[in-house]
């Protein structure tokens, strides 16, 4: 695969009121075409900021990231972002809230037939199709997050950002959900940037996993690749070495190198 999305020296400060903030100190990050990254660490430590630059939503203090060959210079429709907080808009049913987003991107270009079906399509690739006439209020949280993702989805983005996106979520949902990004991903091939703070996630859905050093001046400490076979099955991996391996490495990194971060530098 080759490399898609490039994060090159980024650093990020803040100004306070006590003075200036280093949030990220010298990120740097080659992302492949198609490739599930997730971002994880302790809280603190930069994850959804840099989510945000790769977004557009912010401007890196220093260095640069770069997006098929363009400089990320503000958002853009090539890359989709899926929050925590679904934002959908209460007065819209499912499909409007979809459509809304379709018609943003592809209105100039394609007639009122092409966009409903783009609409129709994500929709359906969520499994939400018989949910479609119905209003935020009507459906349940994890439905609220997949009509969320299909939004993303219908603008055709190159690259899909998900902060936390089912963080709010019973254990169950989560899991239902986590299952449909593995399919939804499968499908459509898309390049994946994902925050998470759950390693049992992380390890399930990630082809690679950055793990993030403790704020302030946070960085990246450690890249561990999943070697893991696609598709992949949260049952059959239940008792697989290594994805208990990729497991332990993760925590050991987390609750080990983290609380003393000299382990880190020695090792």
């Amino acid at each position: 695969m080759e490399k898609f999305l490039s994060i090159e020296h980024v650093g990020q400060t803040f100004r306070t009121r006590k003075g200036p903030f280093v949030a990220l100190r010298d990120v740097n990050l080659q992302i492949s075409q198609g490739e599930f990254i997730t971002l994880i660490g302790h809280s603190g430590c930069g994850k959804s900021t840099l989510l945000n630059l790769i977004a557009g939503l912010a401007t890196p203090s220093s260095g640069a990231l770069i997006c098929a060959g363009r400089e990320i210079a503000g958002p853009g429709p090539e890359r989709a972002v899926v929050f925590q907080n679904h934002s959908l808009l209460p007065w819209m049913t499912c499909f409007d809230n979809v459509h809304l987003g379709v018609e943003r991107v592809f209105g100039g270009s394609e007639s009122k037939a092409q966009l409903k079906a783009r609409t129709h399509d994500a929709l359906a690739l969520v499994g939400l199709t018989q949910a479609q006439g119905k209003f935020p209020h009507e459906i349940s949280g994890g439905m609220k997050q997949r009509v969320g993702i299909a939004r993303a989805l219908a603008m055709a983005p190159k690259v899909l950002l998900l902060d936390e996106p089912f963080g709010a979520l019973d254990a169950l949902t989560r899991a239902h959900l986590q299952d449909a990004l593995l399919k939804i991903v499968e499908q459509t091939r898309s390049t994946v940037v994902m925050v998470t703070h759950d390693v049992d996630e992380a390890v399930l859905l990630a082809d690679r996993i950055v793990m993030m050093t403790n704020g302030p001046a946070a960085t990246i400490g450690e890249i561990l690749g999943v070697g893991l076979p696609r598709p992949r099955d949260r049952v059959a991996l239940a008792g697989d070495k290594d994805y208990h391996a990729c497991r332990t490495a993760v925590l050991d990194f987390l609750y080990r190198k983290q609380r003393n971060p000299a382990l880190q530098e020695a090792a």
